[in-house]
C-alpha cells in the first residue's frame, strides 16, 4: 500500500514519562506506516527543556508558527517536588503557556464521544468545545490579606498623568482583596479564535459572562464580541445556519445541561478551567478529552491531549508491571494536527487517514476491547486489556480498515 504524501511539515513536540513512550507507538505504529510525511521534532522532555535553559519550548512554538500545525505529547510542569527529582536548575514554566503566549492562541477543549462509555449527563450525545480565554483574570490577579481597618482603593495612572481612583470599600476589620485586569487586544484575539473554531465545524458559538454583576469588566467581553461578529462574522454565520449568542454564565450552565451538543461554549479563563473539566466529567472520562491550541485567525493549530504524563503508571512500568494507559487522547493529538493539516494543505487523504484512525479508535472501544479506566465506567464485568494489548487491538484494526479502503478505491469505476 503506497504511503499518503502529507504536503507540508507538522512539527512534533515529545513530551515525558508513560505519554511519551505512548506517543512514540503512535508515531511508528499507526502514523509513519501509512503517512509520507515531515516531522519536524522537537524534545520536550523536562531533562531537555532544563538542558536548554527552555529554550527548546520557544524554538517549538516558532517552528509551530512557521509550519502551522504542530502536535503535542503530554509534558511535566514541575513543582518543588519535580524540581528536586530531576535536578533542575529552576522550576520552568508550563510549556503550554509558554507555547500559548507566543502563538497567542486560545485552547479548545473536546471530549470524544464513544456510545458505550456511560455519560453521567446521558443527553450530552455529541461534543461540547469550551474554548479557553487562558489570559489574566484571576490567573495573573494582585490579591492580599487586609490587616485591618481601612479604605482601600484603585488608582490607573496613564502616560499623559491623567488619573482615575476609586473608592473599593471601607474595611470596618481585616479581610482580603484582589485586583485583576484582561487587555481589549487580548478578548479581540479570543473572539476572533471562538468565531473561527464555531466557523470551521458549523457550530453556533456562545460566550457566557457576568456582565449584569461585572458591568464594565464583563461587559467589555460582550461588547467586544459583538463587534467582531457583527464586523466580520454576521453574514458567513448565517451562511452556515449557526448563531453566535452572549448568555449570562449561570443561563448558560443550565441550558448546557439541557442540550445535546454541538456547540462551542467561549468561556473567561477562571469560567473556562472549570466548565473544561465539567464537561469531560458529564461525557464521562478525562482521558476521553482533546486539546487544541489555535491561533485568532484559524490558520496556526496545536494539538494534544488534555491529560497529564499518567506518573503513576510510568512507576510502574519502571518497575517492569503491566500498565493500563489509555492512549486514545493521545493519538486524537495526532489526528487532529493531521486534520487541519489536510485541510490548510487540500489534501482530503490526510484527512480521511486521520478521520479513519479516529473512527478505529471508537469502534475498538465500541467493539468491547478498552483500558482499565473506560472499563470501570462500564461496570464492573466488563474485562479490560493492558496498555500494550489494547494498542494491538487498534494497529490491527488500522491495518484491516485501510487495507479495506485501499481496496474499496482500487475497485471504484475510473472517472469517465
Amino acid at each position: 500500500m503506497a504511503k499518503i504524501k502529507v504536503k507540508n511539515p507538522v512539527v512534533e513536540l515529545d513530551g515525558d514519562e508513560m505519554t511519551r513512550i505512548i506517543w512514540q507507538w503512535i508515531r511508528e505504529r499507526l502514523i509513519q506506516p501509512y503517512l509520507d510525511i515531515d516531522l519536524k521534532y522537537f524534545d520536550l522532555s523536562i531533562e531537555y527543556r532544563d538542558a536548554t535553559d527552555d529554550q527548546v519550548t520557544i524554538d517549538a512554538a516558532n517552528a509551530i508558527k512557521e509550519h502551522g500545525v504542530g502536535v503535542k505529547c503530554a509534558t511535566i510542569t514541575p513543582d518543588e517536588a519535580r524540581v528536586e527529582e530531576f535536578g533542575l536548575k529552576k522550576m520552568w514554566k508550563s510549556p503550554n503557556g509558554t507555547i500559548r503566549n507566543i502563538l497567542n492562541g486560545v485552547v479548545f477543549r473536546e471530549p470524544i464521544v464513544i456510545a458505550n462509555v456511560p455519560r453521567l449527563i446521558p443527553g450530552w450525545t455529541d461534543p461540547i468545545v469550551v474554548g479557553r480565554h487562558a489570559f489574566a483574570d484571576q490567573y495573573k490577579a494582585t490579591d492580599f490579606l487586609v490587616p485591618g481597618k481601612g479604605k482601600l482603593t484603585m488608582k490607573w495612572t496613564g502616560e499623559d498623568g491623567r488619573e482615575i481612583e476609586h473608592e473599593v470599600f471601607e474595611f470596618p476589620g481585616a479581610g482580603v482583596a484582589m485586583g485583576m485586569y484582561n487587555l481589549d487586544d487580548s478578548i479581540r484575539a479570543f473572539a476572533h479564535a471562538c468565531l473561527n473554531f464555531g466557523l470551521d465545524r458549523g457550530w453556533p458559538v456562545y460566550l457566557s459572562t457576568k456582565n449584569t454583576i461585572l458591568k464594565a469588566y464583563d461587559g467589555r467581553f460582550k461588547d467586544i464580541f459583538q463587534e467582531v461578529f457583527d464586523a466580520e462574522f454576521k453574514e458567513r454565520f448565517a451562511a452556515k445556519g449557526i448563531e453566535y449568542q452572549h448568555r449570562l454564565i449561570d443561563d448558560m450552565v443550565a441550558s448546557a445541561l439541557k442540550w445535546s451538543g454541538k456547540f462551542v461554549w467561549a468561556c473567561k479563563n477562571y469560567d473556562g478551567d472549570v466548565q473544561s473539566d465539567l464537561v469531560a466529567q458529564g461525557f464521562g472520562s478525562l482521558g476521553l478529552m482533546t486539546s487544541i491550541l489555535m491561533t485568532p485567525d484559524g490558520k496556526t493549530v496545536e494539538a494534544e491531549a488534555a491529560h497529564g504524563t499518567v506518573t503513576r503508571h510510568y512507576r510502574m512500568h519502571q518497575a517492569g508491571k503491566a500498565t493500563s494507559t489509555n492512549p486514545i487522547a493521545s493519538i486524537f493529538a495526532w489526528t487532529g494536527g493531521l486534520k487541519y493539516r489536510g485541510r490548510f494543505d487540500e489534501t482530503p487523504e490526510v484527512v480521511r487517514f486521520a478521520e479513519t484512525l479516529e473512527r478505529v479508535c471508537v469502534e475498538t472501544v465500541e467493539g468491547g476491547k478498552m483500558t482499565k479506566d473506560l472499563a470501570l465506567l462500564v461496570g464492573p464485568e466488563q474485562a479490560w486489556m493492558t496498555t500494550e494489548q489494547f494498542f494491538e487491538a487498534i494497529r490491527a484494526n488500522l491495518e484491516t480498515a485501510m487495507a479495506a479502503g485501499a481496496e474499496q478505491a482500487a475497485s471504484a469505476p475510473s472517472p469517465a
